[in-house]
C-alpha cells in the first residue's frame, strides 16, 4: 500500500500542481512571517507607540479594498499568472528594504511607504492559492486540500516568526532581509509550477462582461445569497474582533505586558501559530466528517472565548498555553468557511467572490487602528475584553439569524 493510501491526508499531492503549490505557498507565507516580525519590531522600537504599531499593522491589508480586482484579474488572464507577478513584486519590495537596512538608511518613514505598497498586494495571495486550489482539485480532495494548504500558513508563523526573531537578533536587520530575499526567489521560482493543468474553468460560451460590471454582479451575487452573506459577515467579524488580538498587537503584548525581547515575541506568535497547525492537520486527515458550518460557528465561539481569557492573562507561558489553543480553534472556523464559499459559488463568480471574502479582512485594520488608542487609554486587558465580548454577541445573532441555513443539521452546507 502506497503511502497516499495509508495517510488520506496525503492524497491532494496526487495532484501535480499542488507538489508545486504546496512548497511555493510554505515560502511565501515563512517570508511573510519573517518580515512581519522584523517591520513590526523595527517601528515599535523606532517610534515607541502602539498606535504607530497598529498603524503599521492596517497597512498591511490595506489591498482588501482592491481585492476583488485580483480575482477579476485571475478569472480573466488566468490565477496563475496573476500569482506569479505578485509573488515577483514581493521580490522587489523585499530587495528594497533589505538595501536600506544594508545601508542604514531605514526609517519610519521608508518602511511606512514599501508596506502600504505591500499591503497593496501581499492580502490577496491567500485568495488566489484559494482559488487555485479550487480549480485544480477534484471535489473529493477539496476538504483536505484546503486543511493541508492552510498548513502552509500556520506553520510558516511558527518557523517564519521564531527564524525571523532569531536572525534579527543574530545579524541585524539587513542580513536578516538577505535570507527573506531568498525565500522569495525560491517561492517565485516554485510558482511556475502551479496551476498549468485546471479541472474547472469557463466555459467558451461564457461572456466575459467589463469589470465594472462583473464586480456589481458579485456584490449581488453575495447579498442575494444568505449563505454566502452571513459567512461574508463572520469573516469580517473575526477579522474585526479576533486577529487583532492574536496579530499585530502581540508585539505590544511581548513588549510591555510581558517585557520579553523580540525572541519572545517570535515564541507567543509561534504559539497560536503551532495551535492553528495542529488544527490544520487535525481538519486535512478527518475533515470529511467535519460539517462545516455548524463546526465554523462553534469554533468561532470558542476562540473568541479563548481570546477574552488571553487578555487577562500576566505571565508569558499561560499566555503561550492559551495562544495554542486559540490557534486551534481559529483552523476550524477558517478552514470550513473557505469551504463553504467554494462549494456552493457559481464557478463564473467565483474569482469576484473570492476577492469579495477578501473585503471582509479589512475589519482586521479597522480593528486595529480602534484598539490602538483603546489600548494607550485602558490597557489591553479592557481592550481584549471588549473585542471578544462584542464578537460573541454577534455571531451567536448571525448564527440565529441565519439558523436554516448554518444550523440545520440537513442544510447543504452541513453536508459532510
Amino acid at each position: 500500500m502506497s503511502l497516499i493510501a495509508r495517510v488520506p491526508a496525503l492524497a491532494p499531492f496526487r495532484i501535480r500542481s499542488f507538489r508545486f503549490q504546496w512548497p511555493s505557498d510554505l515560502l511565501a507565507s515563512w517570508a511573510f512571517e519573517m518580515e512581519t516580525v522584523i517591520l513590526g519590531w523595527f517601528v515599535l522600537v523606532a517610534t515607541d507607540s502602539v498606535l504607530a504599531l497598529a498603524v503599521f499593522g492596517s497597512l498591511q491589508f490595506l489591498g482588501t479594498l482592491i481585492s476583488p480586482l485580483f480575482g477579476m484579474a485571475g478569472d480573466r488572464i488566468g490565477n496563475r499568472s496573476v500569482l506569479l507577478l505578485m509573488r515577483f513584486t514581493y521580490l522587489v519590495l523585499a530587495s528594497s528594504l533589505m538595501v536600506l537596512f544594508l545601508t542604514d538608511l531605514a526609517s519610519p518613514v521608508p518602511v511606512f511607504v514599501l508596506a502600504t505598497i505591500m499591503g497593496l498586494v501581499r492580502p490577496s495571495d491567500i485568495t488566489l492559492r484559494n482559488l487555485i486550489v479550487g480549480e485544480t482539485m477534484p471535489a473529493d480532495y477539496l476538504m483536505r486540500a484546503m486543511g493541508v494548504s492552510r498548513t502552509t500558513a500556520d506553520s510558516a508563523r511558527v518557523v517564519g516568526a521564531l527564524s525571523g526573531a532569531a536572525l534579527v537578533a543574530a545579524l541585524g536587520s539587513g542580513k536578516a532581509y538577505i535570507a527573506v530575499c531568498g525565500v522569495y526567489a525560491l517561492c517565485l521560482a516554485l510558482t511556475f509550477g502551479v496551476g498549468i493543468r485546471r479541472l474547472r474553468v469557463l466555459g467558451e460560451n461564457e461572456v466575459m462582461l467589463s469589470p465594472l460590471r462583473a464586480l456589481r454582479e458579485g456584490f449581488a451575487y453575495v447579498w442575494s445569497t444568505p449563505v454566502v452573506r452571513s459567512v461574508m459577515l463572520l469573516a469580517f467579524l473575526v477579522n474585526f474582533a479576533a486577529y487583532p488580538l492574536v496579530g499585530s498587537l502581540l508585539a505590544y503584548v511581548a513588549k510591555d505586558v510581558y517585557g520579553l525581547d523580540q525572541t519572545g515575541l517570535g515564541w507567543l506568535i509561534a504559539s497560536f501559530a503551532g495551535g492553528a497547525l495542529a488544527g490544520s492537520i487535525t481538519i486535512s486527515m478527518y475533515g470529511a466528517h467535519v460539517r462545516p458550518a455548524r463546526t465554523m460557528l462553534v469554533c468561532i465561539v470558542i476562540w473568541l472565548s479563548l481570546n477574552l481569557a488571553f487578555s487577562w492573562t500576566t505571565t508569558p507561558l499561560a499566555g503561550e498555553a492559551v495562544l495554542f489553543v486559540a490557534g486551534f480553534a481559529q483552523s476550524f472556523c477558517m478552514i470550513p468557511m473557505a469551504v463553504i464559499l467554494l462549494r456552493v459559488t457559481n464557478p463564473a463568480l467565483r474569482g469576484c467572490v473570492m476577492g469579495v471574502r477578501m473585503l471582509a479582512v479589512y475589519g482586521l485594520p479597522m480593528g486595529l487602528l480602534l484598539s490602538g488608542p483603546i489600548v494607550e487609554r485602558a490597557g489591553f486587558a479592557v481592550t481584549g475584553t471588549l473585542y471578544s465580548a462584542l464578537g460573541i454577541v454577534f455571531t451567536l445573532a448571525i448564527g440565529f439569524y441565519w439558523r436554516a441555513e448554518l444550523w440545520d443539521r440537513a442544510a447543504p452546507v452541513n453536508e459532510r
